[in-house]
């Protein structure tokens, strides 16, 4: 009976051992089947591709926006001052600028004006190009441009860091037990309250100097001495009126000479009376 019973057992056994799964005796399949059926279905392409930072949907970084001022040197000449003055007064107005100072200046070897000109930084090459275009002789221009990015992401970050600075304050302050403790509070946020303050009036000045570009413009007229410099000698009259002009401007530079050399009349007027005084006595004696 036991050798049936062994003869019976020994098959089952070497069955179990080679299928390699545990059996299910619930419902008869294997248990590794059962887990595959309820485990979580494989990423698909798309959140593969999320994971390894493939993703084509992901937007990019936002690039920082340049902080560029630009500033301009110029100078015009004119034939007639005020139409040419005229002339950039209507020029400001049309490209939404203004005059930041103005000055006029009327010496002997010529006149003019002496303007700085606000414009916004969009219209500033339309509105060189429109002064070069108009009715002076351009003599010199010079424009330059500064990168301020660097310097004002500074600010804004040293600025947003002494806000925090203030909130902690603020906090520190509501659990301050002593007189004392409070002054010392306070006196901390009143400092870094002025300090803010610094920093977003330096930043509005960065801002306004980014906004509106700056131009010093000089109008001046022709001068009457550089009329026949190209070999264009003129009439009788025109010369004439030259000869006259540097004429007086050659007086007044003579008077100008003798009365700048005053010490010497003093001197020389000194000497002559010694020398008057000493011939009358020798002629006495």
């Amino acid at each position: 009976m036991k050798k049936i019973i062994f003869c019976f057992i020994i098959p089952f056994l070497v069955l179990s051992c080679r299928s390699g799964s545990p059996v299910n005796y619930e419902g008869g399949a294997p248990a590794l089947e059962s887990a595959k059926s309820t485990a979580p279905p494989p990423p698909q392409s798309d959140e593969v591709q999320s994971i390894t930072g493939t993703d084509q949907s992901i937007q990019p970084v936002d690039k920082v926006t340049r902080k560029i001022i630009r500033d301009g040197n110029m100078e015009i000449r004119v034939n007639d001052l005020e139409k040419g003055k005229a002339s950039i007064d209507t020029l400001t107005k049309k490209f939404k600028g203004y005059y930041n100072n103005e000055s006029y200046s009327n010496a002997d070897y010529g006149k003019g004006y002496s303007v700085i000109i606000r414009v916004p930084a969009d219209n500033f090459d339309a509105f060189i190009a429109a002064i070069e275009s108009g009715m002076g002789e351009v003599v010199y221009k010079n424009i330059s441009s500064r990168d301020v990015t660097e310097q004002f992401i500074d600010l804004e970050t040293r600025m947003a860091n002494k806000k925090n600075y203030l909130s902690r304050y603020s906090e520190l302050l509501k659990q301050a037990r002593t007189v004392k403790d409070m002054l010392e509070i306070e006196e901390k946020t009143r400092v870094i309250e002025e300090e803010i303050e610094s920093t977003e009036g330096r930043l509005k000045y960065l801002q306004n100097q980014v906004d509106y570009s700056t131009l010093s413009l000089q109008i001046s007229k022709k001068n009457d001495y550089n009329l026949y410099s190209n070999g264009n000698q003129g009439s009788f009259f025109d010369r004439l009126k030259i000869s006259l002009v540097k004429g007086w401007f050659g007086l007044v530079s003579f008077v100008l000479f003798v009365i700048r050399i005053w010490p010497f009349w003093i001197i020389a007027g000194s000497l002559f009376w010694l020398i008057r005084k000493f011939l009358k006595r020798k002629k006495k004696n």
